[in-house]
């Protein structure tokens, strides 16, 4: 399908190796998605957190995965998005949207996950102070952990995410099982349906941290080089991986309100918080699971991190490879790892330095956790806004390319599926750069620092200016790689040459 490629693209693209199974590429993208950090973030709203968990999961997933599930077995290729967008809207857009979507993962994993680690790490295994040396060195090395297993082979490493994912619902299915027998033991809190009522502080507060949640099943499209048999086995992978993820959404959220307080869940310590208090009825081994189960927390949120990058990093070193992100450098694809380290290395080198500017904000770490997974919210968010327009305008531009799946019904189905979700991300996107206006809008009392723990000034400036630098980088990194772009590969004439050698042969005989 690509037919606009260049030199370096193809070369680099020749040192894949397709390692990628159907339960691999499931377990990648739980391994990636499934974010379970997020679930205290969204459970500290209260009761109604299920309610709107379960609307986008009906009016926002379903169709976001239907219209992926179909773009993305249609187009593939190793890249993923960034080659959707570049086909639908040409070179620039593509690479707009693809460092948009590739700078949310080193700046998530630096600026939230490293915290949320070392908190788990302070509260639960060993005392590690907010700021001490310890701490500096627990999260740095954390961040590269995450880039080193980026860098492996991904046919020896696949089973990093493999274990992040198998981890992740074991880790919730014991924490699932041990609240009900806390709930037979010590009952519930008290949730009457009228706590389970929407309201439009909630609405506004959780749709960016549920769409981040949902966002991401078609991430694997980045590493679709390197798949067995990617028609067939992304749509049924993003069908998977969706439904088990949007269900370990709803339980756990509805354990924790179930078991705690929501004014007591806070968004950096809320789940293992409810860990220790179920993990009370294991009586004198309560103490040894509680750590074991922090450990296993940890050692998660390393392998979501890695998985990430595996995916991004991939999709940002296609881009390069393509002359839309600077030189050939980025572009480089170890020839045997198969692997793009330098892109890996760069993502550990930002990730660190996002570390070292969230440091530098006043506040306590859950205030800080909140901020960066902001950011890392709003980038993500913004990167769809190009990707989903996309994947409408492939559909009504190549109505006659074979679709391994196909939504139901006319293009005009697609398009409304399309909007839908379009609408959705156009709205989280907004609250998470602008938050507070459409409640002042509204008329809704909005305290700025109560709801973020900072102040407005610094919030906004690592917010907008996260954005702006994004955008120079964009449109740099785009015109550093016009020699790239201009070094195009010959068009294939051996059909061609074989049916000159035919007619000319049949006009000998004649």
């Amino acid at each position: 399908m690509d037919d606009d490629s260049t030199v370096l693209a193809q070369q680099q693209t020749g040192h894949l190796k397709k390692t990628l199974g159907r339960f691999d590429i499931i377990f990648l993208v739980m391994s990636a998605v499934l974010s379970i950090e997020v679930l205290a973030e969204t459970a500290s709203f209260g009761a109604e957190t299920f309610t709107w968990t379960l609307v986008l999961a009906v009016f926002f997933l379903i169709p976001y995965a239907m219209i992926f599930a179909e773009t993305g077995s249609t187009f593939i290729g190793e890249g993923g998005a960034y080659l959707w967008v570049r086909r639908a809207f040409g070179r620039p857009a593509g690479a707009l949207a693809s460092i948009l979507s590739w700078i949310t993962q080193p700046v998530w994993v630096g600026g939230s996950m490293a915290f949320l680690a070392s908190e788990t790490w302070d509260s639960f295994i060993s005392p590690l102070p907010h700021g001490s040396l310890g701490d500096w060195v627990f999260k740095i090395v954390f961040i590269w952990v995450t880039v080193v297993a980026a860098i492996l082979s991904l046919a020896k490493a696949k089973w990093i995410p493999s274990l992040g994912a198998i981890l992740k619902l074991v880790f919730l299915a014991l924490f699932l099982i041990t609240t009900v027998i806390y709930a037979a033991q010590h009952g519930v809190e008290k949730l009457d349906l009228a706590s389970f009522s929407p309201t439009l502080v909630g609405f506004l507060s959780l749709v960016p941290l549920l769409l981040f949640a949902y966002l991401g099943f078609e991430s694997a499209n980045s590493a679709s080089g390197e798949m067995k048999n990617p028609k067939r086995d992304i749509p049924v992978s993003i069908a998977r991986s969706g439904i088990v993820s949007a269900a370990c959404y709803l339980l756990p959220i509805l354990a924790m309100l179930l078991v705690l307080p929501s004014k007591t869940i806070t968004g950096i310590g809320g789940l293992m918080d409810a860990v220790q208090t179920v993990f009370g009825v294991y009586g004198p081994l309560a103490g040894p699971l509680v750590f074991l189960a922090a450990v296993m927390f940890v050692v998660i949120l390393a392998s979501q991190g890695a998985s990430w990058m595996i995916i991004s990093d991939r999709m940002q070193a296609l881009t390069a490879a393509d002359g839309a992100f600077f030189g050939g450098f980025f572009g480089a694809f170890h020839k045997k790892l198969g692997t793009p380290v330098h892109v890996n290395l760069l993502s550990g080198v930002v990730a660190t330095v996002f570390l070292i500017a969230a440091m530098q904000i006043t506040g306590s770490s859950a205030a800080l956790f909140q901020v960066v997974l902001n950011i890392s919210i709003s980038t993500f968010l913004l990167s769809y806004l190009l990707i989903i327009p996309a994947a409408i305008k492939l559909r009504f531009a190549y109505p006659d390319v074979e679709r391994p799946y196909r939504v139901p019904g006319r293009n005009r189905v697609f398009a409304a599926l399309g909007i839908v979700a379009f609408l959705w991300v156009l709205l989280g996107s907004w609250v998470t750069v602008f938050p507070g206006t459409l409640e002042n809008l509204f008329g809704i009392e909005y305290d700025f620092s109560d709801n973020w723990g900072v102040e407005q000034g610094p919030f906004e400036l690592l917010t907008i200016g996260t954005l702006v630098v994004l955008a120079v980088l964009a449109l740099v990194g785009y015109a550093r790689g016009a020699r790239i772009r201009a070094q195009r590969p010959l068009p294939d004439t051996t059909a061609l040459t074989t049916i000159d050698d035919e007619s000319m042969a049949h006009e000998g005989d004649r």
